[in-house]
Parts: C-alpha cells; structure tokens; sequence
C-alpha cells in the first residue's frame, strides 16, 4: 500500500511539473506570436472607434486615485467617446473631493458618490451601481491604484472589436512597488509568471483565460446578458469567468494592454488579500 502511494504520489508531482513546462511553452509562443504580429498594428488606419466606459471602484483611495486619473487623461483613446465613471464608494477621506475636482476640468470624468444605506456595500455592488448609468458599448475596469499605459485601452477594444466570439479581453499588469522589499519582489515573480504561464499558456493551448479583478474589458451587452456582478462572491473575477463561459463566450489573453498597480507591502495585507482569494475561489467553484 505504501509504495502505491509513493508511485500515486511521485507521478502526480510529475505531471504537474510536465503540465506547468506544457503552459510554460505554450506562453513563450504566444509572446513571439504577439511580438511579430505588434509590428503590424496601425489603429491610424481605424476611423471610428466605439463607446467605451472605464468603471473605477475607489474606497479611501485618496493617496492612489490621482496617479489613477492622471492616467486616464493621459489614455490614447477619443475622449468623445471615453467615459470614466469614479465609484467614490462610501470614503472617509478625500477621495469624492479629488475626484470632483478632477471632473471639473475634464468632462469625460464622471463622480458617482454613494453612501449609506446603500454605500459601502463592496466592489461588485459598486460596480453594478455604475454599470446602471454606463453608457459605452464596452465595459472597462480598473483598481483605484492602477496606472494604465496610454496604449492598454486601445489594445483592449482592439482585441475583441471584431470578434463577436470574445466576450471579454484581459490584459497585462506589472507591479509599480516590485523593488520595495523582498515580499513584492515575490509577487511580482508570481504575477509574471502567472501570466505566462496560467494566463497566455492557456490561451495559447486551448483558448482559455480567467477575467482578473482590474485592466479588462467586457461587452455591454454580455454583462447584462449574465446580469452584471454577483455581489454575494468574494472574488467577483472568478464568478464573473465562469458565467462568461457558461454562456459560449471566450476571454482572451492580450498582453499588450498594460497596467502598473500597487501590491502588498506587509505580509499581514498579504495574508487577508490572499485569504479572501482563496474564500472566493473556493465559493465560485
């Protein structure tokens, strides 16, 4: 019995070493499939482009929200047919302040300001609180501490316009803090190599990605088709995944569209965002 289970045991080691080498290929391909296929991109040559609102959940986010919207300014896309909704979801701090100034100067910018009762209810319940007053074709979401590259928003639109099949694009984040101590140099490795791996290995094999909590894109008429964000899930990206799919959708992997955001400094605010991962993942499945 022991050595049945020491064989059950060393090949299942193995096959998940084998299977992590197969993803590990199969994201390296991807990257020179996309580095020779980048070269050709010329977005000057599309003379219209559609609707798009960017949703930005923010609570307490008064030290972030800034660089946030001073990225969005700075996003290359048609700013008359851009719409930046800031959720100011129930803050203490001066985050409905900033993000009110920041309106007054550029239209495109709007506040939604809630509070109690109906305030301070979580991510996916602000989410579906701006989704109701969106008026873009395509869905766009990003964190409070997410600085996107001017390009991201047009790669994103540009990897599912034409491709009624894709119901959602996901793109790539970096992490801006990697180089604070030894914890984010750690999680910067793990996003990378997630990405590479889970991410583009599994797209490029079989055509299949998971929607992260921010730098995706979804289409208008599939979030109402699966009735927006499940406010009950702890980890609102994985459910949200699964009912794309359960619909006959895809989610591709595009890493050409960009964001920098800020990640755990103390293994304490590591400790309770991966716990809350780990809950929502196991609550969605």
């Amino acid at each position: 019995m022991g050595n049945l289970l020491f064989i059950i045991s060393l090949s299942s080691i193995w096959a998940m070493l084998l299977y992590h080498m197969f993803l590990t290929l199969g994201g390296y391909l991807y990257s020179v499939w996309l580095e020779k296929h980048q070269s050709a991109l010329d977005y000057s040559a599309r003379k219209s482009w559609p609707a798009v609102s960017i949703l930005i959940p923010a609570h307490n986010e008064e030290i972030v929200i800034e660089n946030t919207l001073r990225a969005m300014i700075k996003l290359d896309y048609p700013k008359d047919k851009l719409e930046v909704i800031v959720i100011n979801d129930n803050s203490s701090d001066r985050t409905g302040e900033i993000v009110d100034r920041y309106a007054g100067m550029y239209p495109f910018i709007r506040p939604l300001h809630t509070f109690p009762p109906d305030g301070g209810k979580g991510k996916s319940h602000a989410l579906n609180r701006a989704l109701k007053i969106a008026n873009g074709e395509f869905i766009a979401v990003y964190d409070a501490d997410n600085t996107p590259e001017p390009a991201a928003l047009k790669h994103l639109v540009n990897g599912m316009i034409d491709a009624p099949g894709i119901g959602a694009v996901v793109g790539k984040f970096r992490v801006i803090n990697a180089k604070k101590n030894l914890l984010t140099k750690f999680i910067n490795i793990e996003t990378i190599s997630f990405q590479w791996m889970a991410q583009a290995g599994r797209w490029f094999w079989f055509r299949i990605s998971t929607i992260p909590g921010t730098n995706f894109m979804i289409r208008r008429s599939v979030l109402d088709q699966v009735g927006g964000w499940d406010e009950k899930a702890l980890a609102e990206d994985t459910e949200l995944s699964i009912r794309v799919y359960e619909e006959g959708y895809e989610i591709r992997f595009l890493p050409l569209a960009i964001t920098w955001e800020q990640e755990p400094e103390t293994w304490k605010v590591w400790f309770k965002q991966r716990t809350r991962w780990a809950r929502g993942i196991s609550m969605s499945s």
